[in-house]
C-alpha cells in the first residue's frame, strides 16, 4: 500500500509540462501575437516595421516573410506561423501577411469555440471541410489568363506591388512582366517559367524610373586588363569553366637547376603554355572570354595584345545566367573550345554605375535570361524596390503557370466566407459552427485594408458583403478614395494560386497547432528547461526582436 501512494516520476528533474486547455490557449495566444505583428504591414496603405538585428543593422520592410525570417522567435507555435510565411513565399512569391493573418484569425475563431466547450477535434473537422469547400469555390470564381493577357499581367505585377515601390510600380511592375515572358519556356501545352534565369542587379544612387531590362546578362565585375578594349559590337563570348593559369603539380615535385638558362627554359615553357591557351581562344574568334577561375597576368597580356576583352572569377550562376542569355555552352579545357561553342551578344561593355565598373552582355538573340536593373535613391529604398520585384516575378509567374486570377482588395475573401455560410447551414452539427468561424476569419483580409485605411472596419464589411450578396462579386476595399468599390474595374487582380495557398498553409497550420494539448519542454543538462511561455502570460515567452529590448 505504501508503494502504492509513492508518485511516479517519469520525466527528467527540470522538465515543464503544460496540458490540457491551458496548452491550447498558450499555442493560440502566441501564434494570435505573430499574425497581430505582421497584419498591420498588409495592403498598399500598410504600415512598415523597422528590424535592428544584434549588430544594430536596420532593416525597414512591410514584407511578411522578411519581418517574420528577422525576428527571434522561439515559441514552437510562433516557429510553425513562420514556416506558414515560407511556404507561401516559395510557392507563390507573395500573400505572406495574408497566410500569416489568417492562420491567426483561424486560431482566434477556434479559441472562441473552445471557451463554448467545442472540442478541437470538431473545431479540426469543421475547418478542413470548409477549406475543401473554400477551394472549389475559388476554382468556380477564378478567372482564365494567358501569356498573351499582357495589360492583365502588369496589373498582378503592380497589385503585388503597391504599397512595397509605389514610386516606382508602375516602371517595374513592365519590366517585370517582360522579363517573365523573355524566359517563359514551353513544353508542349505547359508553360515553365524558372525565375533563377530573371537576374535582380541593384544599385543605389538614382531614381526608379532609371531602373531598366537588359535583354542579356550584367556582371558585377570588370575587364581584367587594361589594355584590353572596353567595348565591343557583334560579340562572340567563350565561357570557360577552368583558369587561364599553369596548374601546379599534384605531386610534390623537386626539380634540381645547375644554371641560370634551365630556370629561362621553364619561364619559356610556362608562356608557351600560356601563349597556347590564347592561340585557343582567337582560333575558335571568341572575342570576349569569361573566366569562372583566375587568368595569369601573362595571359592576360597575350589577350590584351588581341584585342579579346576578358572577366575572371565570374560565379557559376552567372555563368549559367550567361549560356541561357547568349547561347553559349560552358567549356571546361581551354583546348577543346570550338566557334560551336560560342554565344552571340549585340554589345559587351564596361560601364560604371554607382562607383562600382560593371559589364554588360545584351542585345543577345532571343535571351532565356535576362536581367532586371534596379536604381533607388537609398539601400534601404533599393532594397523594399527588390523585394517588391521579387514578390511581383512569384505573381506573375503563378498567374501564368495556373492560368487563372481573381479580384483582390478582400473582394475573393468575401465571396468565399459568404459561400461558406450558406454551406455551414447544410451541414449542421457543432461543425456548422466551425465552417463559420472559418468564414469569419477570411474577412480577416478586407477587415485590415479597411482598417490600416483608416475606414470603419465593420461599416466596410456590412458594405461590402451588401453588394456581394447582391451580385457585386467583384467589389472590394478601395484604400484609396476609403470606399467600397468594383475592384476589377480599379485593376487590382492576383493570381488565384495566391488564395490558394493562404487557404491551404493557414487552415493546415491552425488545425495542427489545435491538435497540441500538451506541451513538454526538456530539461537541459543543467535542469533549465528552455521558456515555453509559462511564468509569463499566455504567449509571451520566448519571442522579440533582436536588439529591441523583447
Amino acid at each position: 500500500m505504501n508503494n502504492m501512494t509513492q508518485p511516479v516520476i517519469v520525466l527528467s528533474e527540470g522538465t515543464q509540462r503544460t496540458r490540457g486547455r491551458s496548452a491550447q490557449m498558450i499555442n493560440i495566444q502566441v501564434a494570435k501575437m505573430v499574425a497581430e505583428i505582421v497584419r498591420t504591414t498588409l495592403g498598399p496603405k500598410g504600415m512598415d516595421k523597422m528590424i535592428v538585428d544584434e549588430l544594430g543593422d536596420i532593416t525597414i520592410t512591410n514584407d511578411g516573410a522578411t519581418i517574420l525570417d528577422n525576428m527571434s522567435i522561439d515559441h514552437p507555435a510562433g516557429k510553425m506561423l513562420v514556416e506558414v510565411a515560407k511556404t507561401q513565399d516559395n510557392e507563390c512569391g507573395d500573400g505572406t501577411t495574408s497566410a500569416v493573418a489568417v492562420a491567426g484569425e483561424l486560431l482566434n475563431e477556434a479559441s472562441r469555440l473552445i471557451e463554448q466547450d467545442v472540442h478541437p477535434s470538431i473545431i479540426i473537422k469543421g475547418y478542413r471541410m470548409a477549406s475543401e469547400r473554400a477551394l472549389e469555390t475559388l476554382d468556380k470564381l477564378a478567372e482564365p489568363l494567358t501569356i498573351n493577357d499582357k495589360k492583365d499581367l502588369i496589373d498582378v505585377a503592380k497589385t503585388s506591388m503597391t504599397g512595397k515601390a509605389a514610386e516606382g510600380k508602375d516602371v517595374l511592375s513592365e519590366m517585370t512582366v517582360e522579363a517573365i515572358i523573355a524566359v517563359t519556356e514551353r513544353n508542349g501545352d505547359k508553360l515553365t517559367i524558372n525565375k533563377d534565369n530573371i537576374k535582380v542587379e541593384k544599385k543605389a544612387g538614382d531614381n526608379f524610373h532609371n531602373s531598366k531590362l537588359i535583354k542579356g546578362i550584367v556582371l558585377d565585375k570588370e575587364v581584367v586588363h587594361a589594355g584590353m578594349p572596353k567595348h565591343l559590337e557583334k560579340v562572340k563570348i567563350a565561357l570557360i569553366d577552368g583558369a587561364l593559369e599553369i596548374k601546379e603539380t599534384e605531386t610534390d615535385a623537386k626539380i634540381q637547376v645547375a644554371d641560370p638558362t634551365q630556370l629561362q627554359a621553364f619561364l619559356d615553357q610556362e608562356e608557351k603554355m600560356l601563349k597556347g591557351m590564347v592561340e585557343s581562344i582567337k582560333k575558335s574568334n571568341a572575342n570576349v572570354v569569361l573566366c569562372q577561375k583566375g587568368i595569369d597576368d601573362l595571359a592576360q597580356h597575350f589577350l590584351a595584345k588581341e584585342g579579346i576583352m576578358a572577366i575572371r572569377r565570374v560565379k557559376k550562376s552567372d555563368m549559367e545566367k550567361v549560356a541561357k542569355a547568349t547561347g553559349a555552352s560552358i567549356v571546361n579545357r581551354v583546348q577543346d573550345l570550338t566557334k560551336e561553342d560560342l554565344g552571340y551578344a549585340g554589345s559587351v561593355y564596361e560601364k560604371k554605375i554607382a562607383g562600382d565598373d560593371m559589364v554588360f552582355i545584351e542585345n543577345c538573340k532571343d535571351p532565356k535570361a535576362v536581367t532586371l536593373l534596379i536604381r533607388g535613391g537609398t539601400s534601404h529604398v533599393i532594397d523594399e524596390a527588390e523585394r517588391a520585384v521579387q514578390d511581383a516575378l512569384g505573381a506573375v509567374t503563378s498567374a501564368i503557370e495556373d492560368g487563372k486570377i481573381v479580384t483582390g482588395a478582400g473582394a475573393i475573401q468575401i465571396d468565399l466566407s459568404l459561400d461558406l455560410k450558406k454551406f455551414a447551414k447544410g451541414v449542421g452539427g457543432r461543425e456548422q459552427l466551425a465552417i463559420e468561424s472559418f468564414a469569419n476569419a477570411l474577412e480577416i483580409i478586407p477587415r485590415t485594408l479597411a482598417e490600416t485605411a483608416g475606414m470603419d472596419a465593420i461599416d466596410t464589411l456590412v458594405d461590402l458583403r451588401a453588394k456581394h450578396e447582391k451580385g457585386s462579386r467583384t467589389a472590394g476595399v478601395n484604400v484609396f478614395t476609403r470606399k467600397t468599390a468594383d475592384m476589377r474595374k480599379e485593376k487590382v487582380i492576383e493570381p488565384a494560386r495566391i488564395t490558394k495557398q493562404v487557404i491551404t498553409g493557414a487552415s493546415d497550420a491552425a488545425e495542427l497547432i489545435l491538435r497540441i494539448d500538451d506541451i513538454i519542454a526538456g530539461g537541459s543538462s543543467k535542469g533549465h528547461p528552455p521558456d515555453m511561455g509559462g511564468g509569463m502570460p499566455p504567449g509571451m515567452g520566448g519571442m522579440g526582436m533582436p536588439g529591441m529590448g523583447m
